[in-house]
């Protein structure tokens, strides 16, 4: 099982998209500071998620999520 996900950032509400297959792991990940990218960030909270069952539909849909179109429907869940 995989899934693609979107964080925000309960410090200034900046979105990040990513995937992984284990979903709390990677958020205990991002919010101890392991990804180096994300540290200036703090306390990220998980806002929406979606399960695929192979890698390649979850690093597509990822791509759709940083595409415009993607923020968009990002934007239009309200989160």
């Amino acid at each position: 099982m995989f899934f693609t996900y979107v964080l925000v950032s309960e410090k200034n509400g900046r979105k990040y998209y990513g995937s992984t297959n284990n979903l709390e792991r990677r958020l205990e990940e991002h919010n101890s500071c392991h990804t180096k990218s994300l540290k200036y960030l703090k306390q990220l909270k998980l806002v929406y998620f979606e399960k695929f069952d192979t890698l390649i539909e979850t690093r597509k849909r990822e791509r759709f999520f940083k595409s415009g179109k993607g923020r968009e429907f990002v934007k239009e869940l309200n989160i």
